[in-house]
């Protein structure tokens, strides 16, 4: 059962969500992890090269950062659904803090060289973020009613986008500030612990006490569930080969110097250009009743995703690009929020730890793969063939999933889904 709010928030007022105090709350928590760990990825990535002058060294720390996700998917989802899961939001954010501060004293400790404390903060970090994802996800469905989760998931999308725009620039304005990314890491940390104040001043959510007895053997109950409820699997597999197969951003380098000619300066806009289109759609969203057909909505979404994206490996115009970039993040979002909303809509709150974890490992994973797979399929081709065929690739999936999928396609509205879990 959701937690609703005294005052009983209308769902036809788009900033419902908002007048919940505990999800005020957490989305001030959603919004500075955000710019922070992408905040942090800027500053790892200058530092890294400055130190080092070497790309394997970049990759190195992605391989760093990835591993903890793989390692600790499923046990963060059993802990989220085993225990208090404020709690292990509270815990995750500690961890993020020492991490943090791990990286803050070894910059200023080994200002003219030395890597190694910039691997270990990193990948404390990661293991941070995995355990707290699974936790905070699993938390909005007990703050806010059913029937404002789609507009909630909006505006934790909306929010997001405003953090991956910010979260970069303020990095880069500190770094070219200071000549250093300590300043950078510093902040982190401080938004770390501004994130467990948020945490700990939430109200305690009321527990099943049955959760404290559940068997370490139930840690793939999250899989299982997904497997076996088919609408969230379809829009799980539509998403994840979408994001594997069409990995234009992954190429964008490439595309901004060779190909668009417009160099740095027209890459940090390029780059920023589907976080713009993720954040106006999201926004949009928020407004907006519940989706009637939902199943329908996102197919058509994933296939524009696909179709932009085809159409941005012809284009040689920068401006043509910049806005299919914008649709691209647009499309991208309309999808995520109705997955992450069919997801928790159709979960028991007892699996929703252990089923935002598989899924959010299903995130992590397509986007480090995708972008191997775009770099891999470049050097042996070219990047205008690699995006072109990813984008027309992920339009198939999406004609696959909907033909393989009828539950998925045929979903009732999800103010009708309510109860569904």
């Amino acid at each position: 059962m959701s937690q609703s709010s005294p005052s009983h928030p209308s769902p036809n007022d788009p900033y419902a969500p908002f007048r919940i105090r505990d999800y005020r709350l957490l989305m001030a928590t959603v919004f500075m992890l955000a710019f922070v760990y992408l905040a942090q990825g800027v500053a790892i990535g200058w530092d890294l090269y400055e130190r080092t002058g070497s790309a394997l060294a970049l990759g190195m720390v992605g391989l760093l950062q990835f591993a903890p996700v793989i390692l600790l998917f499923l046990p963060a989802g059993q802990l989220a659904d085993r225990h208090d899961r404020r709690s292990m939001m509270a815990l995750s954010l500690l961890v993020w803090i020492a991490g943090s501060a791990s990286m803050t004293l070894g910059s200023l400790w080994s200002a003219d060289g030395g890597a190694l404390w910039i691997y270990i903060g990193a990948a404390i970090n990661s293991a941070a973020m995995t355990l707290n994802r699974p936790a905070r996800d699993s938390v909005l469905p007990r703050i806010v009613p059913a029937e404002l989760l789609a507009k909630a998931t909006s505006w934790n999308a909306s929010l997001y986008q405003i953090a991956a725009v910010l979260g970069p620039a303020v990095a880069g304005g500190l770094i070219a500030l200071t000549h250093s990314a300590t300043t950078v890491y510093a902040l982190n940390a401080l938004c770390g612990v501004a994130s467990l104040l948020c945490v700990l001043a939430m109200r305690p959510l009321p527990e099943d006490p049955s959760r404290r007895s559940l068997a370490w053997g139930e840690m793939f109950g999250g899989l299982r569930h997904v497997w076996q409820t088919k609408i969230i699997l379809g829009l799980m597999i539509a998403d994840l080969f979408a994001v594997l197969l069409g990995g234009a951003t992954a190429l964008l380098p490439v595309f901004a110097k060779d190909i668009l000619q417009v160099g740095a300066g027209g890459l940090g806009w390029l780059s920023a250009a589907p976080a713009v289109g993720a954040a106006l759609a999201a926004a949009v969203q928020s407004h907006l009743p519940p989706q009637q057909r939902p199943g329908v909505v996102f197919f058509l979404a994933v296939a524009m995703f696909g179709a932009a994206t085809a159409a941005f490996g012809l284009s040689t115009s920068y401006w043509l690009s910049f806005l299919l970039l914008v649709i691209i993040g647009a499309s991208d979002i309309v999808a995520v929020v109705i997955r992450h909303t069919v997801i928790q809509l159709y979960t028991p709150d007892e699996l929703r730890g252990r089923v935002s974890s598989v899924a959010r490992v299903f995130v992590s994973s397509s986007n480090e793969l995708g972008a191997f797979e775009s770099g891999l399929l470049a050097s042996f081709t070219t990047p205008v063939f690699t995006v072109v065929f990813g984008g027309l690739a992920t339009i198939s999936v999406v004609i696959a999933c909907w033909r393989a999928f009828p539950e998925a396609r045929n979903m009732p509205p999800l103010d009708k889904s309510l109860g569904k879990s």
